[in-house]
Parts: structure tokens; sequence; C-alpha cells
């Protein structure tokens, strides 16, 4: 059943220009899929902090998101083309945890800091869509081991609370698992700092 939406946006037109701007960044395979337009939704309607459409779909405009679903699903695609629609007082910028655990290996614990409270010389903390959560690993920084994101969103957290900084996550991992890789009290503290956005399990790999 297709959902239905009063709001100011024409959302359809919204998709046809994510499309566009999808085959522009990555080619001209980059299709939208219709049994993806619920995820869309709510997505576009958050970034566009459309107000009315953000209560039909109980999405909190304060909160960040997780976008959750299996491998392939579009996810990263989904949330880099989130940052054309993104208003200006809400841009964002997309990092790898991956990356993220690289760095840590290089330059040691400052990296917590520079993804938490931000670099010395910015003027605020930065929201950012840390993607695909999960896909770090616990590191070693001369012998002492440190689960390197658990610790950035642990301070995230803390800012949400002090600052309202936003903090997006893109992930494959369940809840049960994400209490798994990071612990109770990061699992708990997600519930307050993100609205959860899923794509169904079954959710075909666009890679493919």
């Amino acid at each position: 059943m297709e959902t239905q939406i009063k709001s100011q946006y024409n959302y359809q037109e919204i998709i046809q220009w994510l499309e566009t701007k999808g085959k522009e960044l990555y080619g001209n395979h980059f299709v939208i899929q219709e049994n993806d337009f619920p995820i869309l939704y709510k997505l576009i309607a958050y970034f566009l902090r459309d107000e009315q459409t953000c209560f039909q779909f109980n999405i909190n405009l304060d909160k960040g998101i997780i976008l959750s679903g299996p491998v392939g699903c579009g996810k990263t695609s989904l949330m880099n083309l989130m940052k054309y629609l993104a208003q200006t007082t809400h841009k964002f910028s997309v990092k790898p945890c991956r990356d993220i655990s690289f760095e840590f290996i290089q330059e040691g614990y400052q990296i917590i800091h520079k993804y938490s409270i931000g670099k010395l010389h910015e003027a605020s903390p930065r929201n950012i869509c840390f993607d695909d959560l999960g896909t770090e690993n616990n590191l070693k920084y001369f012998g002492n081991e440190c689960n390197v994101m658990a610790e950035i969103l642990l301070s995230r957290y803390d800012l949400f609370i002090a600052k309202k900084l936003q903090t997006h996550i893109t992930t494959n991992l369940s809840a049960s698992e994400i209490e798994h890789h990071y612990g109770n009290r990061v699992r708990s503290r997600l519930r307050e700092l993100c609205n959860l956005i899923a794509f169904d399990n079954v959710a075909k790999d666009k890679r493919k």
C-alpha cells in the first residue's frame, strides 16, 4: 500500500531529483527502486525538516538517524545523497568507521577527540554520519586495546545532551549485535541519540 503523505513538498519529484543526482555520483546504473520509497520518504522528511511528515512517521527531529539494513541494500549511497537535502544548519559529513580505525592506528587516542569534541580550530563539533558501524575492529595503540567507535559514540551522546549535536549511523548490525560489539551503555544511548530507520532484512543486495 502506498504511503500517503500530506506535505508542502512533492516527494515524488524529490525522489526523481535524487535518482538523477545518484546517476551523476554513481553512474547511469544507479536506480532508486520503488520498494525503497518508504525508506526514502522518512529520510527526505527528516533532512528537509518536514515537521508534519516527521510527526506522521514518529521521527524526532532533535535526534540523528540510524539507517540499518543488510549488506548492499544502499544505505551509504542514500546517506551520501541526503547531504544534498540537508539544510545548512544540519549539514553533515560521511565517515567510514574502517577509516577511523586506520586513523586510530596511526594517530592514537586523539582520533576519539577528533570525531567527538572536534578539532581545536573548529568553532563547534560536526554532525557526522558514521558509515558501516561494525566493520571496524577493536584496535591496539601501544599495546592498549580500545573500542574506538564505542568511545566516540559515548562522547557524542554527551554532546547531544549538552549541545544537541546530531550523529547519524549506517550499519548492518541488529540491536543485539550492537550491544555485543559495543556494550549495553552504547546500545542504550543510541536509543536516545538516533531515530531508527530500517530496511527489510530481505532487501536485495544492489551490488549484484
